[in-house]
C-alpha cells in the first residue's frame, strides 16, 4: 500500500510527480514513456533533499524528457481492420477479422484473429489477450533469471502500468506490463533482469547496473533496443 502521493515539484520548468513508497529506501527518479517525470520516494523524504536531487539530474531529465515526447508524438496508430500488424513476441502477426470463433482474440496460422462481434471492443478484449498470454508465459522466463539473480520473486502480476515496463514492490513482487509481450524474447528478458536487480539494489546507481551486467553482459545494446522497440509497439489510450 503506498502513501499518497505529495505535492508535485516544479524545478526548472519540469513538474515531477513525488510518490512516497513504503520501505523504499532510496529516491528513484524516472521519466515514463509519456514524458511524465515520477520520484519514488522513501516515506517522509524531506523537500529540500529532493529537490537538490532532481536538480542534480536535470540535463539527464532534459534530455530524457525530449526524447520521451518525440518518442509519443511519432507512435504509429493500429487500426481494428483486416491486414493491420500486431506484435507478438518480437513478430508482426497481420489482423484477420473472423465470423465465428469460441474467443475474442486468438492467434491462429500466423494470424491475430479477432472476433467480428467484438469489434467495438477490440482495444479491451486485445489488451486481455496480451494479459492472458503474459500470465502463462512470463513465469516460466523469469525463474531462470530470479535463480541467477538469487532474487526469487514472491509473485508475478501482468497488468496495466502505464507508459513503465515494469515495478517491483517492496515485498519482493514484480509488476510487469502486458505489452512487454509484443518485445522480442531478449528485450523481455531484459525487462525481467532489470526488475529482478531492483531486489537488491533499488535505485539505478553504478552497483544496480554492475548487478544486471553480471546477468546480461549486454545490457546496454538491450537497453538501446528497448527505447528503439517503446516507440513502436501498440498501445491503447488508456494503457
Amino acid at each position: 500500500m503506498h502513501d499518497p502521493p505529495a505535492e508535485p515539484l516544479h524545478i526548472g520548468g519540469l513538474v515531477i510527480e513525488v510518490r512516497p513508497v513504503p520501505g523504499r529506501k532510496s529516491v528513484r527518479v524516472t521519466v515514463e514513456r509519456d514524458a511524465r517525470i515520477v520520484a519514488a520516494v522513501p516515506a517522509g523524504t524531506d523537500h529540500m533533499t529532493l529537490e537538490k536531487l532532481v536538480r542534480s539530474r536535470l540535463p539527464w531529465l532534459y534530455s530524457k524528457v525530449r526524447s520521451r515526447e518525440a518518442e509519443v508524438e511519432h507512435r504509429p496508430v493500429r487500426r481494428f481492420v483486416d491486414g493491420e500488424g500486431f506484435f507478438y513476441l518480437g513478430r508482426s502477426h497481420r489482423l484477420r477479422i473472423v465470423g465465428a470463433a469460441p474467443h475474442p482474440v486468438a492467434l491462429a496460422q500466423g494470424r491475430l484473429q479477432l472476433r467480428r462481434d467484438c469489434a467495438d471492443i477490440a482495444s479491451d478484449v486485445l489488451v486481455a489477450w496480451y494479459v492472458e498470454r503474459g500470465r502463462h508465459w512470463l513465469p516460466r522466463r523469469v525463474g531462470p533469471w530470479a535463480k541467477a539473480l538469487d532474487a526469487p520473486p514472491a509473485d508475478l502480476i501482468v497488468r496495466p502500468l502505464g507508459y513503465r515496463w515494469g515495478s517491483c514492490s517492496a515485498r519482493g513482487a514484480l509488476n510487469i506490463h502486458w505489452a512487454v509481450m509484443q518485445l522480442p524474447p531478449a528485450l523481455v528478458d531484459y525487462v525481467l533482469v532489470h526488475e529482478l536487480a531492483h531486489m537488491h539494489v533499488p535505485n539505478h546507481s553504478p552497483e544496480f547496473w554492475r548487478t544486471v551486467c553480471r546477468a546480461l553482459p549486454d545490457y546496454e545494446a538491450r537497453r538501446q533496443r528497448l527505447e528503439e522497440w517503446g516507440a513502436m509497439i501498440w498501445l491503447p489510450s488508456a494503457s
